[in-house]
């Protein structure tokens, strides 16, 4: 196994990630009408209604104080310029991902996306709430009688879908086809450049003494195969991810191989099953968790494929 190294930050397009928030602060300045307009005889004309995962609700037609309870719902509604107040976090000592720039460093922590805080996001007095039905199904009555409250069906949806449907809850429908459309050029534009058809990739995170594996339909496996690689054939088990033993390494390997790491800078967070098996692994890079695995949404999607395409220039 060659020296073991992180993802290049060399970007080739450094303004990117950061030209969408900004384009996305210019949209929410204009006057845009919603795709979604509320009944006639809504008692406030500054509302919409939005079909989710626990049927219509009424919401703000341009909310300023939403609190999102789902990584991809933060991420997205970042990315749209709409920065939230409140967000549920992955765990405490993480906090809101880096990777989404100064915008978000003001943002309040309400708990983990598990065990979100009813008190804490009140006490934000919300004008919105975005949440997952799958995760917080007993909170929506309590959230609900907070704010308006939206509900993604699942955070394992496809997340363009999800991207889509938090879109139409801030009124941004457009801007999210547009933020979508801008990750898929993206992706054209890597795969265009590097020749991977016929190539496999397998991601890997490594947690609690297991290696979880992720498939097509995962946020990064998806953007994986967008560029162009295959992710080897398994039994996903309807799942997006599957988890194996360190002695089922062997499975895992492919022709890319990308481990997921809080410190990409650290070689030793490298699994030792992975380490020990270097000659099935040739080719395995570390790369940054927070956007790999949790940064599910059009930014994280663009930091991913930064990665990718440093990776594969870097091999040429």
């Amino acid at each position: 196994m060659p020296p073991l190294r992180p993802a290049s930050r060399r970007l080739r397009r450094p303004a990117l990630l950061a030209g969408l928030v900004i384009a996305a602060l210019a949209f929410t300045g204009c006057s845009a009408e919603s795709t979604t307009p509320a009944s006639p005889d809504s008692a406030d004309a500054g509302t919409i209604t939005v079909t989710h995962a626990r049927g219509e609700s009424q919401v703000p037609a341009k909310a300023k104080r939403v609190v999102v309870l789902e990584p991809v719902a933060l991420d997205a509604s970042v990315a749209l310029g709409v920065v939230p107040v409140g967000a549920a976090v992955l765990n405490e000592a993480a906090g809101i991902p880096s990777y989404l720039g100064k915008a978000a460093s003001g943002i309040q922590s309400v708990g983990t996306v598990t065990e979100p805080n009813v008190e804490k996001i009140a006490a934000l007095k919300p004008d919105l709430i975005i949440g997952t039905e799958s995760r917080h199904s007993a909170l929506y009555d309590q959230l609900s009688s907070v704010a308006p409250t939206v509900f993604l069906a699942s955070q394992a949806d496809p997340w363009k879908d999800n991207v889509k449907l938090v879109g139409k809850a801030l009124g941004l429908a457009d801007q999210a086809d547009t933020l979508l459309a801008d990750y898929d050029a993206r992706c054209n534009e890597v795969k265009a450049e590097f020749a991977v058809e016929g190539k496999t990739a397998q991601l890997i995170r490594p947690r609690d003494g297991l290696l979880t594996v992720y498939g097509p339909e995962s946020f990064a496996g998806s953007t994986l195969e967008c560029v162009g690689f295959t992710t080897p054939a398994r039994d996903w088990q309807n799942s997006i991810s599957v988890d194996l033993s360190p002695e089922k390494v062997l499975e895992a390997s492919a022709d890319l191989v990308v481990v997921t790491t809080t410190n990409v800078d650290d070689p030793s967070t490298m699994p030792e099953a992975i380490t020990a098996n270097a000659s099935s692994f040739p080719n395995v890079h570390l790369v940054d968790q927070s956007y790999w695995i949790t940064g599910v949404g059009p930014m994280g999607g663009l930091k991913v494929l930064d990665d990718i395409e440093s990776i594969l220039r870097d091999a040429q």
